[in-house]
Formats: C-alpha cells, sequence, structure tokens
C-alpha cells in the first residue's frame, strides 16, 4: 500500500528538501493550533471526512505503538508531543525505523487535532478489508471467528475486537448496520488489537453465512434463548465437539439480540449461565466468554 497521504491532512510540503521537523514552525515543532492542516486533522472524527480522505485517527500511545509496529505501512504521519515523546521513545525510535513522517507538537496543536491522544496521534490509511471478495479470502483456514450484527456501541464493538485478538480468533466480522471501525471510540477501545487481525466490514448477514460455512465454520450463536448453556456445551463430549470445531461465534445488537430467522440458521445456540442477579451480560463480555471457551476447547 502506498504511504503518500492527502498533503492538505496528513502531509508536509517537501518541494524544499527540508526535513518535517526543521519546516514545522518554532524551534522544529508545530505550534499553530489553528494551522489548516490542525483543522483537517481533527476533521477525521468525523466520519465524513474519513470517507472522502480514506484515513482515520489513532489516538493513544497503546492503539499508536501496535499500528507502528503491526502495521506501519498503513501509519501515515505520526504526532507526538515532546513530553509524550519522553514518556514513550520507543515509539518515535520505532517510527524512525520503519521511515514514517514523524512530527513533534506542542500540547496545543495536539489538542487542538485531538482530545483523546495522550500525546500521541497518528494518521492512518483505511485498509481494503471490506466486501464478500475479501471476507472469503480472509477466512481460508480460520478456525475462531467473532461476527458482530448490528453492534451500535462503540465501546463494546472495540472491546470485542480487542477479546477476539486475546483469545485468538483469526478474524472479526462486523456487519452491515453496526458502527464504523475506524471510528475514534471504536478504535481507541480496540487498544492496538484492530492492527492485529483482520477485520472486515460490508458485508451482510447472508454473505457472511455462506462465506463461514464454504469456509467450514460452525456457526455458534450466543443468545439467551440458547437451550444448551456455555457450562454444559465445555463439559459435554457431544457439545463439546462444536466448540472444539473451526466456529464462527454471532454476537447480536445488546438491546435486541437476533431475530427467530438468525437463530433458526444457527447450528447451535448457546447460552452465558447468570449465576447471580444480573439481568444479563454486556455484549463485549459475553463475546470473550464465548470466544475463550472455544479457544480452550480448540487447544485441548
Amino acid at each position: 500500500m502506498s504511504r503518500r497521504g492527502d498533503d492538505s491532512i496528513s502531509r508536509p510540503d517537501t518541494s524544499s528538501g527540508s526535513t518535517s521537523r526543521e519546516r514545522s514552525g518554532r524551534d522544529g515543532i508545530l505550534a499553530n493550533p489553528t494551522a489548516t492542516r490542525v483543522a483537517r486533522i481533527a476533521g477525521l472524527a468525523r466520519r465524513q471526512a474519513r470517507s472522502k480522505h480514506r484515513r482515520f485517527l489513532v489516538e493513544g500511545p497503546q492503539g499508536v505503538r501496535e499500528a507502528v509496529r503491526w502495521a506501519p505501512e498503513r501509519v501515515l504521519d505520526l504526532y507526538m508531543t515532546e513530553a509524550a515523546a519522553s514518556r514513550h521513545p520507543e515509539i518515535w525510535a520505532e517510527a524512525k525505523a520503519a521511515g514514517l513522517y514523524r512530527h513533534l507538537t506542542t500540547a496545543e496543536v495536539m489538542a487542538a487535532m485531538s482530545a483523546d491522544a495522550q500525546g500521541v496521534l497518528a494518521v492512518a490509511a483505511m485498509g481494503e478489508s471490506n466486501g464478500a471478495d475479501t471476507l472469503t479470502g480472509a477466512l481460508e483456514g480460520t478456525r475462531l471467528v467473532a461476527v458482530l450484527t448490528g453492534a451500535q456501541d462503540p465501546g463494546n464493538a472495540g472491546t470485542i475486537i480487542r477479546a477476539a485478538d486475546a483469545a485468538g480468533a483469526d478474524a472479526v466480522i462486523l456487519l452491515r448496520g453496526s458502527v464504523e471501525a475506524t471510528s475514534p471510540k471504536v478504535v481507541r477501545s480496540t487498544a492496538g488489537s484492530l492492527f492485529h487481525l483482520p477485520v472486515i466490514t460490508g458485508v451482510g448477514l447472508e454473505e457472511a453465512v455462506k462465506a463461514l460455512r464454504a469456509a467450514g465454520l460452525t456457526i455458534l450463536v450466543a443468545d439467551s434463548r440458547g437451550e444448551t448453556d456455555l457450562f454444559e456445551a465445555e463439559a459435554s463430549v457431544a457439545c463439546g465437539g462444536l466448540l472444539s470445531a473451526p466456529s464462527a461465534w454471532l454476537l447480536g445488537n445488546e438491546a435486541h439480540g437476533f431475530a427467530p430467522e438468525v437463530l433458526n440458521r444457527a447450528d447451535a445456540v448457546i447460552s452465558i449461565p447468570i449465576l447471580g442477579r444480573a439481568e444479563s451480560l454486556n455484549v463485549a463480555t459475553a463475546a470473550a466468554l464465548c470466544l475463550y471457551a472455544s479457544a480452550r476447547a480448540q487447544r485441548a
């Protein structure tokens, strides 16, 4: 993927041959919080700007560190305050080693670009991980996949991506109608996991089910109406086969759950037992439990 960016958003004019630090204002630092570039980078918080420029923000040291380390080809520019560069020298050093564009900024400029960056911000290129063709390729050889159906809460979506990464899942699918994967809160909530595994978007439920079955994956639905609970599935030899087989967990909208026709398409509907007085589990918590149950069974 080319790293060449839209100069109006992420790149300085280098026609003079000087480096970005030499041309960044006072003492080599981007110092003007009202500069056009600053405003346009801040504008990437809006979906319309992200769609137009095919760029998104990565805010905070954890997310930026993982982007630089695991997906440097997607990082167009790195911005750090001097204080943050002192606290996180490894980010600056790895970005330099990868040949990335780096810019020091004042705290005022950083605040104007993002209120959540903690002094560390990157502009990243959107991947091309969308559509049925991409999904088919991404599912080759997979054993564990998380599928988000109608996920609207960005914090939950990002946390599920993070949990899937931690459980060793091979991919995450965000079906149409789910929150945008590159919205700032989703990206922050993944804590860098967005750059560790494929996150596929732009496919509908029917396309996803067809591709999952073609890839040989068992389709499991986490739903409170399931006749088998997760503990039984783990303990039973017969049900344990469901968890040990290559599988995809469908995770529903927290408020509305699944329509009956979705439940009917599943190979198994599995509930999570509630042992205390809680009415239900947060969908991200449920996702972590289900994904780890499959991960344990597959490793047994």
